[in-house]
């Protein structure tokens, strides 16, 4: 089976003000080097505009209506220091998560085996009624509530491994004894969450800080110690990415010095347990990354070994 690849020009209209790490640059990036005839197996599918029912499956329809109102029709407007709207704002948003609900659908449905979600903003960040750190609707954890919800399945894994934590993932799933969401993070490092000993009503997080300088030794070793035993542990039915590229060395906001080849590892990891337990079903989707030939570089190797898993 193949790997979709799953994005839309919708996700180019949510334009950052100047010198915003979070800018439309990024998919270009992304866009450009997956064009190599490397990628020529790839399954391109158009992100869909999520309702507003798939939404409130993790946020409120008054946060809904709150980032809807908050659109200028110019410009910017700023929901708070580091996260802001422009007129496509919203749109993008919602292809972000209608992106990650086809991907969903398209993997448990058999018509691929994996897929690469390439959509922004990205969305760890956002928390029930609260969008912050460049994100507005938590993308991944509504994948997972769909997976569960509507396609009937009885226990989904999150692993997040961008450099900072996944607030609102923990946030959004925090009840959800059905998921269990795994993040590896540089700690200290915005947003100041994910110790060790915040686990969740169900024990079903799982928060590995990693300090900065560490480098990609410590991570592999930190994934075979407590990440991937306790996915085994957990048998996810469906294995969900948010796939950061922010720990990569070349990365302005963090430090854990990461290279393209720990961005291997970890993939092929994740792949061997949803081998192992779920038929080889993963969802991968685009979070933090900010230096853009290391985010391309990262990416392009991110989505090879979903190809060759696929194949």
């Amino acid at each position: 089976m193949a790997t979709a690849f799953i994005t839309h020009p919708d996700c180019l209209d949510h334009v950052t003000p100047p010198g915003h790490p979070e800018q439309v640059a990024r998919l270009h990036a992304i866009n450009e080097r997956l064009a190599g005839s490397e990628f020529d197996g790839l399954t391109y599918l158009a992100a869909p505009l999520a309702e507003d029912a798939d939404i409130l499956r993790c946020h409120p329809q008054t946060y809904i209506d709150r980032i809807s109102n908050a659109l200028p029709v110019t410009g910017w407007s700023s929901l708070n220091g580091d996260t802001h709207l422009a007129p496509g704002s919203l749109a993008a948003a919602r292809r972000g998560v209608g992106g990650n609900l086809l991907a969903v659908d398209q993997v448990i449905g058999g018509q691929v085996q994996n897929a690469f979600v390439s959509c922004r903003p990205p969305g760890h960040h956002a928390e029930t009624e609260t969008a912050m750190g460049f994100c507005l609707f938590g993308n991944v954890a509504i994948a997972a509530k769909h997976a569960l919800d509507h396609h009937g399945l009885n226990r989904v894994a999150i692993v997040d491994f961008d450099v900072h934590h996944g607030n609102g993932t923990q946030d959004l799933m925090w009840d959800e004894g059905r998921v269990l969401f795994a993040s590896s993070h540089q700690m200290p490092l915005y947003p100041g969450t994910g110790a060790a000993h915040e686990r969740g009503a169900h024990e079903n997080i799982l928060n590995v800080p990693l300090p900065p300088m560490s480098g990609g030794s410590l991570m592999r070793k930190e994934y075979q110690g407590q990440i991937l035993p306790a996915l085994d542990e957990f048998a996810p039915e469906l294995v969900l990415i948010s796939a950061g590229f922010d720990a990569h060395m070349a990365d302005p906001l963090a430090q854990l010095n990461w290279s393209v080849e720990d961005f291997v590892w970890v993939t092929e990891r994740l792949c061997e347990v949803a081998a192992r337990h779920a038929g080889g079903r993963v969802v991968s989707t685009l979070e933090g990354g900010y230096d853009l030939q290391a985010l391309a570089a990262s990416v392009a190797a991110h989505v090879q070994v979903l190809m060759e898993q696929g194949s």
